[in-house]
């Protein structure tokens, strides 16, 4: 019995989803270029993938102008969040705070998003408005 479709998308799927995210509707042509450095496929593997994509609910087409453009069915922000909950039941067990110590322990962290975490640490404790 074939497998049913993940509404995850896969690493693949999220570069096609982050091009779309920061460009804003774009044609298989426009991804596809703006792939090119970081992925070898051709074209038609893009529009493939797209095409899936698609069948998945992971984007929307629009029919009406040529060449068809495509944008993300879902905004950065929710995928991100259904990507960290299910990462954080099925790798960290639950445990937000494990994730955050992980992420942290990384050092990809900069100033602006070290002061963020703090506020958003104080604002939860109930020491800063």
């Amino acid at each position: 019995m074939p497998r049913k479709p993940s509404s995850q998308p896969n690493d693949v799927e999220l570069a096609i989803l982050r091009v779309l995210w920061d460009r804003g509707p774009s044609s298989v042509r426009d991804i596809h270029d703006a792939l090119r450095p970081t992925r070898d496929a051709g074209y038609t593997s893009t529009l493939k993938m797209m095409q899936v994509m698609l069948e998945k609910g992971l984007l929307e087409r629009d029919p009406s102008t040529r060449p068809h453009l495509y944008r993300s069915a879902v905004p950065e922000e929710q995928t991100q969040r259904r990507i960290m909950s299910n990462m954080l039941q099925t790798v960290f067990g639950g445990s937000a705070g494990k994730l955050v110590l992980r992420a942290v322990e990384t050092g990809r962290i900069n100033n602006e998003e070290r002061a963020e975490i703090r506020k958003l640490l104080d604002r939860m404790e109930g020491g800063a408005q």
